[in-house]
């Protein structure tokens, strides 16, 4: 077998497993919505086709006013990213500055690298996810506890994800705010907040003006189904920005992704639609995969669900891929879970029952076969 993906969304590697193409297979890995791109984002890209043949605006000051908006803020307090994971780069070489940084374990396998990239280590902050937890509620308590358990000292920093990856928990802010004071750094990364209806959100955004140490990263490729253009953005305040600005390449967005952020973030319309999917198609896929005896999922509360399995979950994965051409995300780049986790996006009803129908099967003949 090649090398096991660290990220989800691997077709490519999915595809040898399974001996077909790419386009055969069902992605449960990515936690990308099943409902865009939208056609508003379609029209940004044809329409903006003869841009490719001069150089962007190397401060985006358009998208900056965009985005600016879309928050209420000054355009100077945003600085749009070749995805958010470029711009985690960036602040992997802000906390290598300090003395330390903390950050939730399990969590994201791409913090790690960017603090590696400029020889800074995490120190994690491990939340218990077993038992797992039977409410929202309990699930926040948890990721709570586990935030708290930092200790803070001089120069140190703070990485939270928020709702949390890999277990889709919501840290309220209430529970943040203390640890703005803690802290000489918090970077919060926020890649599945658009996910939340507004109500529902619990997003710092609105505190960075107050607080110079904080720093907010946004993706717009999964709530918009467009991680193949590589768009994203920090909030953070106009010094530090500027600062990372200087460390970069010159022109990190292309011409295309400016285009269709733009659109994205004007299309509310489209909000509103995945809003109205994701409320009811999450719980659904929650309870679906809770009446199967082997699986315990979490009560997360994003575009995806982490699942504790009771069998190795490669050996699922492999099963899945090549008798049901289905893809799910093991979690084996998340030191703190092992093999008998597994998370899979949230799709449509037609494609989540595909999934929950291939796992009874898959799941149901182990279990006879273990009798």
């Amino acid at each position: 077998m090649t090398t096991r993906p660290v990220h989800g969304g691997n077709l490519a590697w999915a595809a040898r497993l399974a001996s077909c193409s790419p386009d055969d297979i069902l992605d449960f890995s990515a936690s990308i919505s099943p409902l865009g791109p939208p056609a508003s984002v379609l029209d940004a890209i044809q329409g903006n086709l003869m841009r490719l043949v001069r150089y962007p605006d190397p401060s985006y000051r358009q998208l900056c006013e965009v985005i600016a908006n879309y928050h209420h803020l000054s355009p100077d307090w945003v600085l749009p990213g070749n995805g958010a994971a470029e711009l985690l780069t960036w602040a992997g070489r802000e906390f290598s500055l300090g003395a330390g940084c903390y950050a939730i374990a399990p969590g994201f396998a791409d913090y790690a690298r960017a603090l590696a990239s400029f020889g800074q280590t995490l120190t994690p902050l491990p939340v218990a996810l077993s038992p797992v937890p039977d409410s929202p509620q309990q699930l926040t308590a948890r990721l709570v506890a586990a935030v708290r358990s930092a200790i803070a000292a001089p120069d140190w920093g703070l990485l939270l994800n928020n709702p949390h990856n890999p277990s889709g928990g919501l840290l309220p802010v209430e529970a943040m705010l203390p640890e703005l004071a803690r802290f000489s750094l918090v970077v919060v990364d926020e890649a599945f907040m658009d996910f939340l209806p507004p109500a529902q959100q619990q997003s710092l955004i609105d505190r960075v003006e107050q607080c110079p140490n904080l720093v907010i990263l946004r993706s717009l490729t999964k709530a918009y189904s467009i991680p193949g253009l590589r768009l994203g953005y920090a909030i953070a305040h106009p010094d530090r920005l500027r600062r990372w600005q200087q460390w970069r390449d010159p022109w990190p967005v292309n011409a295309l992704a400016a285009a269709a952020a733009a659109a994205a973030l004007q299309d509310i319309a489209f909000q509103q639609q995945t809003w109205d999917w994701l409320a009811v198609a999450t719980p659904r896929l929650f309870r679906q995969l809770s009446q199967i005896p082997e699986l315990q999922p979490l009560p997360g509360c994003a575009n995806f669900l982490l699942v504790a399995c009771d069998r190795a979950v490669p050996d699922l994965q492999r099963a899945l891929l090549r008798r049901h051409r289905l893809y799910i995300r093991d979690c084996l780049s998340f030191p703190a879970l092992g093999d008998r986790y597994f998370r899979v996006a949230v799709r449509t009803a037609a494609d989540n029952q595909r999934l929950v129908t291939a796992l009874a099967t898959q799941l149901g003949e182990h279990s006879d076969q273990s009798a």
